[in-house]
């Protein structure tokens, strides 16, 4: 398996419940991991690799919905598929608020199993593919100066290029050039691509200020 091969994590205390699982899963040509615990799943270090955990609600110690809150505020990328012996509705209605992708109770049919596990591991895939789009552009605005920063906060403001000058004491054809080149280090092709990645990157609601500061 290569180091992108999406892993299948299966906590559980029932060690019948673990190798049954743990054979269905493999049948499926899907890496596995199996974990008796929620602290041996939390020990495990972290890989950004499509995953999804397939998790016990009744665990010693630290249980399934506890559990799933620390993921929420760690693995946000990993999905959470429960299965219980004993669910009920209001367990079942707290998981999938908390974001769980499906909630079984055993027993359970095997195609319903996988089905989920294939649609989580495709939810996994989406949210990397998402985090890595932010590191991305969080690295091209790390390599803008701080005059280009404050010419980008002003032209995504819609703001036009004469009164950036104003604003920032500098000339039109001044605020041109930084325009430029900060379009080429972000790599927008256009000015609303250069909008739609500063609001992904949170500065849309910085830029306001910005302009308000210097009037």
């Amino acid at each position: 398996m290569s180091q992108t091969s999406p892993i299948v994590f299966v906590v559980d205390d029932d060690v019948s419940v673990r190798e049954s699982l743990e054979l269905l899963i493999r049948h499926e040509g899907l890496a596995v991991e199996t974990f008796t615990s929620a602290q041996d799943f939390l020990a495990r270090p972290h890989t950004s690799v499509p995953s999804c955990l397939v998790l016990d609600v009744s665990l010693p110690d630290l249980n399934g919905l506890d559990l799933q809150k620390r993921i929420a505020q760690e693995r946000h990328d990993m999905p959470i598929i429960f299965i219980t012996g004993h669910g009920d509705i209001p367990m079942t209605v707290q998981a999938m608020k908390a974001g769980a992708v499906e909630f079984l109770t055993k027993p359970f049919d095997d195609a319903v199993l996988l089905n989920a596990i294939r649609n989580a591991i495709e939810r996994s895939r989406v949210l990397l593919g998402r985090e890595a789009e932010i590191r991305e552009l969080r690295a091209r605005y790390a390599r803008l100066t701080s005059r280009e920063r404050e010419v980008m906060a002003l032209v995504v403001a819609g703001v036009p290029n004469k009164q950036v000058g104003s604003e920032l004491g500098i000339t039109e054809i001044t605020v041109k050039a930084h325009r430029g080149r900060l379009m080429r280090k972000m790599k927008a092709e256009s000015l609303p691509a250069l909008v739609s990645m500063a609001a992904r990157l949170r500065l849309m609601r910085a830029a306001p200020n910005v302009v308000a500061a210097a009037k």
